[in-house]
């Protein structure tokens, strides 16, 4: 594995585990609009993806349904849900090291970027990171592509040489590679590896020590 300078990061699944906050906020979603609760299964496949298109994609709501279910969803989310959350083991040594070696380390995150600096800050992993960005509340920036060269641009980089992305789902790899970046798929986190190497992935992590080897030796 190749020397990286920058390294984003995805953040639910892969610096966090957010699941239990994020599937009891889909819960309430669901209840507040009186939609049949979707199986375990289904759930699971919130973790991840833009939230609008998840409840479009896996509920099968119109526009204005999935609009008013993301609605309902951050009624619970920012108050109770986003601590519904623990940083996985390892990943503040790795972020405090990452940044002793000198390297630049960025948030790319399809979290609403109000709530991933909350996240980050709550957990005291802000202080690792240079840049923390995120989606937009007004659903205007969720794609994953979007996100990593917003990113790039708020960190003022043109020159993509040294820069991995490091992420757990399809969407991290598949934005990554839009953006002309390898992605490091985080095995340990909501995806599988054979979806992370089927999306691309230049290289996978069963666990955070692995992903510390790939990036620092």
């Amino acid at each position: 594995m190749r020397n990286y300078d920058v390294i984003l990061f995805d953040l639910d699944g892969t610096l966090t585990d957010s699941a239990p906050g994020i599937l009891n906020s889909v819960r309430y979603a669901c209840r507040k609009l009186g939609l049949e609760m979707p199986a375990e299964a289904t759930l699971r496949k919130f973790l991840g993806p833009p939230l609008i298109e998840s409840f479009r994609t896996l509920l099968g709501l119109s526009d204005a349904d999935a609009n008013r279910a993301v609605s309902a969803f951050r009624e619970y989310f920012p108050e109770t849900g986003i601590f519904e959350n623990e940083v996985y083991p390892g990943v503040p040594a790795l972020l405090a090291d990452l940044k002793a070696a000198g390297k630049t380390v960025i948030l790319a995150t399809s979290k609403p970027e109000a709530f991933a600096k909350r996240i980050m800050e709550h957990f005291d992993l802000a202080q690792h990171c240079d840049f923390i960005c995120g989606a937009t509340l007004d659903e205007t920036r969720t794609d994953k592509a979007e996100v990593i060269a917003y990113a790039l641009e708020t960190a003022g980089i043109t020159d993509k040489t040294g820069i991995v992305m490091v992420g757990d789902r399809e969407h991290d790899v598949l934005g990554a590679k839009k953006n002309g970046l390898p992605c490091i798929g985080a095995v340990y986190g909501y995806g599988t590896a054979g979806e992370l190497t089927n999306a691309g992935a230049a290289a996978l992590a069963d666990t955070v020590d692995e992903l510390h080897k790939l990036l620092l030796g």
